[in-house]
């Protein structure tokens, strides 16, 4: 690679710079200490050659069946296409000092949207304090009377928490999204660790980047740490919808990864407020149930009387004690956008501490002020809906054409209360391949944040990355991709 190749990514850079920091370079010209010893190897590289790897990477990929269900995609009925996650081989790296502050920031955020939930399912203080109006949390979709009252073990509501992370403004870091019902993700980052050992071994002979592969054992003390005080050995299995979630992959993976069996709803059932799992040597008692299915799915006794997903009686046995659920019914809750406004207040409130990480400024629609400023700035904004996700259901203004912001405006107006707005933030870049060559692109982070005896995590995550030129859109269903993400232990 020349230097005149260089000099185009400076160039490309200074653009960024007057709006958007970019990851690899901390001034125009100036690549960050961090990165240096990265991009003087990728300096060296041959380009026919790297391009030979990213097409190794994407055959390892499909190979392995590391794959995505993108619904509504297919013009044949009742076919369901699969994708890849496109893969970068460009890491983002973080400095170990740097990471020490975001970690602790994710465990204080954490540990209050934990609190948060239990109180609301028992003593509501925070509502009592005038804090979050009522109407705010049992008006929601997503609270569950049936846990009002219910104790989990160690009071733990959210076990597995994915914290959306972003980087802007002089460097600072934003928690964009709370994930915290079903988040998913984590197999990619594994994946992705494995593919560029495989690829680059040489990289991390040079560089000492903290190892993520023990993330399986961690999330296994995790669920184990959530089993009923009656298990001694607890059984422990993943839950998933089937063959056809767009997670699947991830559900198999995890349950391989830790040694337990993957079962769908039709392979449980619950005698005596029991939970027991069919198996050819006869019924066997189940402790702890890692659930990848949605609370309305989990029993039609108790949620839809429709669902071929669940276990009839589940949530009996979950309210007696005699199991546990990861994560736990009624999450949801504090992962609506409506509430994520309220997250700095719950650190204070339940902590007594300052949030150390920011929230996006946020304008809640169904307040009137907020829908007026939303409608007079909709070409600015970012507008979501409430319960959205996957990159659905909103509105990026500045990328957005006159008709797509009045189309939106009429649904806004006549729904308010289903969306928030947030500014258009100047979202962090990092070097990332595409058709024409290596260019900056958007990326987050998603750290994934476990809660068992203590509060533990692998250092880094999920760097999810906009592919295409100007998106601030990263999710896989949008044409997202993904990277290695790196914390240099040195």
């Amino acid at each position: 690679m020349t230097q005149a190749f260089f000099n185009e990514m400076f160039e490309l850079n200074d653009v960024d710079a007057r709006g958007v920091t970019a990851a690899a370079f901390r001034d125009v010209g100036e690549t960050r200490t961090h990165y240096r010893d990265f991009m003087g190897w990728l300096a060296a590289q041959n380009d026919q050659q790297m391009s030979l790897k990213r097409a190794e990477a994407d055959l390892n990929f499909r190979r392995v069946g590391i794959t995505f269900v993108v619904y509504g995609t297919s013009d044949l009925p009742g076919v369901i296409p699969e994708r890849t996650i496109p893969f970068d081989v460009i890491p983002r790296i973080f400095p170990a000092d740097e990471w020490k502050a975001l970690e602790r920031g994710l465990r204080q955020r954490v540990n209050a949207l934990n609190r948060f939930i239990h109180d609301i399912y028992h003593q509501q203080n925070i509502i009592r304090a005038g804090i979050i109006p009522e109407a705010q949390i049992v008006g929601n979709v997503q609270y569950r009377p049936q846990m009002k009252g219910v104790d989990v073990v160690r009071d733990i509501y959210a076990h597995i928490a994915g914290i959306d992370i972003v980087r802007a403004g002089q460097g600072e870091f934003y928690v964009l999204e709370d994930n915290l019902r079903v988040p998913s993700g984590v197999s990619y980052m594994l994946e992705n660790r494995k593919m560029m050992m495989r690829l680059f071994p040489d990289l991390f002979a040079r560089n000492r980047v903290a190892p993520v592969a023990h993330y399986p054992d961690l999330l296994l003390d995790t669920l184990r740490a959530s089993a009923p005080a009656s298990a001694e050995n607890p059984t422990i299995v993943v839950m998933t919808p089937g063959m056809y979630n767009s997670a699947y992959f991830e559900h198999a993976f995890l349950a391989q990864q830790m040694g337990v069996e993957l079962v769908e709803g039709q392979d449980l059932f619950v005698e005596n407020d029991l939970v027991y799992m069919r198996t050819t040597q006869g019924p066997q008692h189940v402790d702890v149930i890692y659930r990848r299915v949605d609370d309305d799915f989990l029993d039609p006794d108790v949620f839809r009387p429709d669902s071929a997903l669940g276990v009839k009686g589940l949530i009996s046995a979950y309210r007696a004690g005699n199991v546990s659920l990861c994560n736990a019914v009624g999450t949801g809750i504090a992962d609506d956008k409506s509430i994520y406004p309220y997250v700095p207040d719950m650190v204070r409130f339940y902590l007594g501490e300052e949030p150390i990480l920011n929230n996006v400024p946020t304008y809640m629609c169904r307040k009137a002020d907020d829908l007026k400023y939303v409608l007079d700035h909709l070409a600015e904004l970012v507008v979501k809906e409430t319960h959205g996700a996957g990159g659905y259901g909103m509105l990026v203004g500045p990328a957005s054409t006159t008709a797509q912001i009045e189309e939106f405006r009429a649904v806004l107006v006549a729904h308010p209360e289903k969306y928030i707005a947030q500014p258009t933030l100047a979202l962090s870049t990092c070097p990332t391949y595409v058709e024409a060559g290596i260019a900056p692109r958007h990326i987050d982070l998603r750290p994934f944040v476990l809660s068992g005896h203590d509060v533990r995590m692998v250092p880094g995550g999920l760097t999810r990355v906009a592919l295409r030129e100007g998106s601030l859109v990263v999710n896989s269903s949008q044409g997202g991709g993904t990277k290695d993400t790196w914390v240099l232990e040195r």
